[in-house]
């Protein structure tokens, strides 16, 4: 950073500016050496350690310890405290921020004092008996759009995410001059939840339990299927809820709704999925989707297919992946360089402790579990039930074979269309930090591979042991300070056995049949690559 300032100061000695008179809002940052030059710029803000000024060489952010500030617009110099300003989504304002604060302060022995500061939610971090303030965080709660008009404007430093950032929101952004918020290091996932499909406990659908397939699914909220009756219930017509309009359910995206259908024009719409849920729970006829976090009476209705497979959301489906609709809540930086307490902060967010707040919450927690073969349950059933003859069966006895006795991890590792997404970078992450910190010491990973059923027998043995080994590439590649010669990883493909769900399985009857070519849906889910550690 001093080497920054310097480069910074360098430049305005080498090139100045024509004289102009100060402007409202001017400062000049001077070096503490004396007869070295100073900048000047408009001051965008101060967060108690670093400067951003709008100068003639664009936006600059500079360390406050290596300069002094000359001007009517220049802090309080004994003001020094760190603030931040996070903007974005409720359900990471309202719930989760709020929570890992609390945890933060406590780790740190500060005392958290809670205030407004007009609409938004203030909080003030002190030492204890009225000790001296350390840090202020500011959290305005909208929407993830809003969050990033914020950040356009300055007045956050950190959007609050429950989605990803737009495409187009993302090229606004790098064109305001905030950089790349594509890059993985300007994304922080914090927890995990889902969108799931609900019912009230004494739903007109008679047995929720049962499942629904996705078309069912699909159906009614394109108000395709319009009476209970027309899935087995009573005759009465469905009520859809759902959230207010805009991207807040891209979890549950367009490009998987086949045909463009949209919902029904019909829909009740609530300000939140919180109130979805809410509204469902006390609608008999009603349906809607909703977060995981958030159920409250209503009833979660599990994803069926034509095998008998019933899928529910759970902190183990959430964390594996193999739910479906998974909604990680993010903070996405507006800027790579925060002050001190900004960046600790960010360093307590990765550690057991924040990881019990979150869950606290009522969110999914990013800590690994595992999960033993026994406990596979519907798919290793399914897979048994569903072996072909031969060859088939002779794979299942490899696959008992290769994983009795292991735990399966809750990383899991599927590929997103054009590319590996932000949950399978952080599981490399993840993966790649415990080896380095030698977790694994002694024992063997197994990377099992599964295809989607698309390349038949053989030619899906073949693609998933080739995902296997791409993962153990990239996982090679990221700990670099592993030791690898105390851990075995080794690789295995294993085709299309242990489906997460039916491949082809959305329809409603009995005879999905194995390897038959698989919807976008199932594909996503079971062509995927499991971590096991023996």
């Amino acid at each position: 950073m001093r080497f920054l300032i310097g480069a910074v100061l360098l430049c305005a000695a080498l090139f100045p500016p024509a004289s102009r008179p100060a402007s409202a809002g001017e400062v000049t940052l001077l070096p503490r050496e004396e007869g070295a030059a100073g900048i000047r710029g408009r001051l965008l803000g101060f967060d108690g350690e670093l400067y951003r000024l709008d100068t003639i060489y664009g936006q600059l952010t500079v360390d406050g310890a290596g300069v002094s500030c000359k001007g009517a617009a220049c802090p309080d110099p004994g003001a020094r405290v760190a603030r931040i300003a996070l903007s974005g989504s409720p359900v990471l304002g309202e719930r989760l921020m709020p929570a890992l604060i609390e945890g933060f302060a406590a780790a740190r022995g500060l005392v958290v004092e809670r205030g407004a500061e007009g609409r938004n939610r203030l909080f003030r971090l002190r030492a204890p008996e009225g000790g001296p303030l350390r840090a202020e965080i500011v959290l305005a709660s909208g929407s993830t759009g809003e969050g990033v008009a914020d950040l356009l404007t300055g007045a956050a430093r950190i959007v609050m995410a429950d989605r990803e950032i737009l495409p187009e929101e993302i090229a606004r952004i790098r064109e305001a001059g905030f950089g790349d918020l594509s890059r993985p290091f300007r994304r922080r996932i914090l927890a995990l939840d889902a969108i799931v499909p609900v019912v009230a406990p004494d739903s007109r659908l008679g047995a929720p339990e049962r499942g629904l397939s996705r078309a069912s699914i699909l159906g009614l909220l394109s108000g395709e299927i319009a009476e209970w009756s027309g899935l087995g219930g009573s005759p009465a017509p469905v009520i859809i809820h759902l959230p207010g309009r805009g991207p807040g359910l891209r979890q549950w995206p367009e490009a998987r709704v086949p045909e463009g259908r949209m919902p029904v024009a019909s829909a009740r719409r609530h300000e939140s999925a919180a109130a979805v849920a809410t509204a469902v729970a006390a609608d008999p006829m009603g349906f809607g989707l909703a977060r995981l976090s958030t159920l409250g009476e209503a009833l979660q209705v599990p994803l069926a297919d034509g095998c008998g497979t019933r899928l529910v959301a759970s902190a183990q489906t959430v964390k594996t992946g193999d739910y479906p609709y998974v909604a990680p809540l993010s903070l996405y930086l507006g800027s790579p360089r925060l002050p001190r307490f900004g960046r600790d902060f960010l360093d307590y967010l990765k550690t057991p402790a924040a990881q019990i707040a979150i869950r606290r919450a009522g969110f999914v927690d990013l800590l690994r579990e595992e999960i033993p073969l026994d406990r596979q349950g519907d798919r290793l059933a399914l897979a048994i039930a569903r072996a072909r003859p031969g060859d088939g069966l002779r794979e299942l006895q490899r696959l008992v074979a290769t994983l009795g006795g292991a735990v399966r991890l809750s990383e899991t590792f599927r590929s997103a269309p054009g590319g590996a997404d932000a949950q399978v970078r952080a599981n490399i992450a993840a993966v790649a930090a415990a080896l380095e910190a030698g977790q694994f010491d002694g024992r063997r990973l197994i990377l099992a591979g599964f295809s989607d059923g698309a390349a038949g027998p053989e030619g899906g043995g073949v693609e998933a042991r080739r995902d296997a080994e791409a993962v153990r590439d990239a996982i090679r590649a990221a700990a670099t300070a592993a030791d690898f010669g105390r851990v075995r990883i080794e690789v295995a493909g294993f085709g299309d056995l242990l489906p997460v769900m039916c491949n082809g399985g959305d329809g409603d009857g009995p005879d999905q049949s194995h390897g038959g070519v698989p919807d976008d849906w199932t594909a996503r889910l079971n062509r995927r690559v499991e971590l096991w550690l023996r």
